[in-house]
């Protein structure tokens, strides 16, 4: 199929972005939102035909959103790491890795260096894909180089393959109340801003009920690794988290990306409790990285390694999704710090102690 290259020059492409400055720290107190049962909302429509807007998502959080929202039968494309939930990975892959991050986390982390110093996005558009899906709706974000296509690349694209007949919605949330900002804007996207602010409401009573759970407790110092190596301390709404799980957080950045520490910076932090969520790694993945961290000179000594409370979280799924199941990662963060909760029951499944 052939590109649109005559004709009418298109209407300028509708995008509507959020969070232009990082908001202010500690705005949060989320509820439970697990996305199997859509809180407080009817059942997602099937998978099959689009219903209502026709919603091309290139985030796996927002693609998370939009089916908590009950409006997973609008969804006509997503990217290749799009896959929560399972039946979305039915839908056409619109975008995909310009490289294929295969190798040690070193490796990979020296690959995506070297590309985004070369291009705007280490991931790449199908034109003819998004011709086909037709959206009217795309979402996105412009947080990070390494997550998504680049906004400016979504916008060219459909300026170029879809005639301009699209908005875009451009997420870029640092705190956990920008990520419930963007669920209340899908909402309103979708034409169902009531959906929308059930889920915030939902999600932001799940952390409020989890700081009540663990309140008056002795409170572990916790350091989140969301990188081996480099060593990256957890970033954006990380902080909050380990908050409302009721640790305190060391190292790390809130409202900000992950900083690279040393060996030498975790050492002097000396956490209590220690937790690997590798971005972008499922559980069993992110267990192969000890032998990375074996590796640094004086992780023996560490309070955390000694005491046995050093634990690996499948970063994918929970700790790197600015989605509904950030309030799942912060009763995964309380059932590491404390032994309580419901998520100790996914032990094994979500997270793991290192052995």
């Amino acid at each position: 199929m052939t590109e649109r290259t005559g004709g009418p020059a298109a209407a300028p492409i509708p995008v509507h972005r959020g969070h232009t400055e990082p908001a202010a720290s500690g705005a949060s107190a989320v509820i439970r939102a697990r996305i199997d049962v859509p809180v407080s909302l009817a059942p997602p429509p099937p998978f099959g035909a689009p219903v209502g807007r026709r919603v091309v998502s290139l985030l796996p959080a927002t693609t998370e959103i939009v089916a908590a929202l009950g409006h997973a039968g609008s969804l006509v494309g997503r990217s290749h790491e799009c896959d929560f939930p399972a039946e979305v990975t039915e839908l056409p892959i619109i975008s995909r890795p310009r490289r294929e991050p295969i190798g040690t986390s070193a490796e990979i982390h020296r690959s995506v260096t070297e590309l985004v110093g070369q291009v705007l996005s280490i991931y790449e558009l199908d034109p003819e894909a998004l011709r086909e899906a037709a959206p009217d709706l795309i979402v996105t974000q412009d947080l990070c180089r390494v997550c998504a296509v680049a906004e400016s690349e979504v916008v060219a694209a459909a300026r170029d393959h879809l005639g301009g007949a699209v908005e875009v919605l451009t997420c870029s949330p640092v705190t956990f109340a920008d990520v419930l900002e963007d669920v209340g804007r899908i909402g309103t996207a979708l034409g169902d801003a009531d959906a929308g602010a059930a889920l915030a409401d939902a999600m932001r009573g799940g952390l409020a009920a989890l700081r009540s759970t663990v309140a008056g407790r002795e409170r572990p110092r916790l350091t989140l690794l969301e990188w081996t190596d480099p060593l990256m301390a957890g970033g954006n709404w990380a902080a909050e988290l380990v908050e409302a799980a009721g640790a305190d957080p060391v190292l790390g950045a809130r409202g900000g990306h992950s900083p690279t520490v040393d060996a030498a910076a975790l050492r002097a932090a000396d956490p209590d409790v220690l937790v690997v969520a590798p971005c972008g790694y499922d559980l069993a993945r992110a267990q192969q990285e000890a032998a990375v961290l074996e590796r640094l000179e004086g992780w023996r000594e560490l309070t955390a390694v000694r005491a046995g409370r050093v634990a690996f979280v499948d970063g994918s799924a929970y700790v790197n999704r600015p989605g509904p199941r950030l309030v799942d990662t912060a009763e995964i963060l309380a059932a590491i710090a404390h032994g309580i909760g419901p998520a100790v029951d996914l032990e094994g499944t979500a997270w793991a102690w290192w052995a």
